[in-house]
């Protein structure tokens, strides 16, 4: 049978009472230390020993002595109380200022990019935050894991969710190798994907994802074939790269590839627009300083690049909470 164990209601009251007057052997001076007066005290203590069914000092006219309960209470009770004392502060500093451990779930694909020069600064900026970053495809449940925040494409980001843009809108492009054209030729139609070897990507649900395609304001998705089956962009513009196949990737996950010639982007007319990345959190009125410091950093850094970006953004952009 379950069984329900909890701290009794008041079973702490009069405790710091007690060890005050412990401390000094003297209701007076005890209660002058805790700005009370002395029958506070002797009333805090006295209801202190009635839950506990014990005497725990010894009083005269003249002094006050412990008991053999009263020293063992205060044996285990002195440094219980302080390690209590001790945590209060601890959560009364990271309410105030920004410090403590910052934890993000991030997709691998956003770090280079996005992340690694947003993470230096903050850092520099911000010297008592400690930043974790855990890299995973998965889509975690923020506080059931212990993050403080994640970052996502826009699509896959719950609708009760607060967002912050972390990068315009984008085009998911198809690539492939010099090298794999000259083998297998340029798709100039969506339909010619069918005939091509393409990489694809399996979502943390376990489904495959179709590729998605545009064809004058239409949205296709496509069931393509190919030789790999990868959880991440990163592995897939690596297969790419080695000839391996075509793989369709966010624009700026290829843009230094294509930029340098080491790959080639096909169906141009066709590539969709992506909303774009986000930093994403469950709720402001739980938010602690360091997410609060780490938001405004977000925006502060970002907000020259997205200048003149519509924050909605773009296609298929279901409506959610901004912070």
């Amino acid at each position: 049978m379950k069984q329900n164990f909890t701290v009794r209601r008041g079973a702490l009251d009069g405790v710091e009472a007690f060890l005050t007057v412990a401390q000094h052997r003297n209701f007076r001076k005890a209660a002058a230390q805790m700005g009370v007066t002395p029958s506070a005290i002797g009333q805090a203590v006295r209801a202190l020993e009635a839950r506990l069914g014990a005497t725990l000092f010894l009083r005269t006219t003249r002094s006050v002595g412990l008991t053999e309960a009263g020293e063992r209470f205060l044996s285990r009770a002195k440094p219980a109380f302080e390690e209590l004392v001790a945590a209060s502060e601890i959560a009364r500093g990271l309410g105030q200022r920004p410090a403590g451990l910052l934890r993000l779930s991030v997709p691998r694909a956003v770090v280079s990019v996005l992340l690694e020069p947003l993470i230096a600064s903050f850092c520099e900026a911000y010297p008592e935050v400690e930043v974790e970053i855990a890299v995973s495809e998965k889509l975690f449940d923020l506080a059931a894991q212990g993050f403080d925040a994640g970052i996502r494409l826009g699509q896959f980001i719950a609708t009760d969710m607060v967002a912050v843009r972390l990068s315009p809108p984008f085009r998911l492009i198809v690539v492939g190798s010099p090298a794999y054209f000259t083998r297998r030729g340029c798709p100039a139609q969506p339909d010619d994907l069918r005939e091509h070897a393409c990489l694809r990507l399996r979502r943390s649900s376990g489904a495959l994802a179709p590729w998605s395609l545009e064809d004058s304001g239409r949205e296709l998705e496509i069931a393509v074939t190919g030789p790999l089956i990868a959880n991440d962009f990163p592995t897939m513009l690596g297969a790419a790269l080695k000839g391996i196949g075509l793989a369709q990737v966010p624009e700026p996950v290829a843009a230094d590839a294509v930029r340098t010639g080491r790959l080639v982007e096909a169906l141009h007319p066709f590539a969709p627009v992506a909303p774009g990345v986000f930093l994403y959190y469950p709720s402001r009125r739980q938010m602690l300083p360091k997410l609060r410091a780490f938001i405004d950093h977000v925006k502060s850094r970002s907000e020259a690049s997205n200048k003149g970006q519509s924050d909605p953004a773009g296609p298929r952009r279901r409506s959610r909470k901004r912070s």
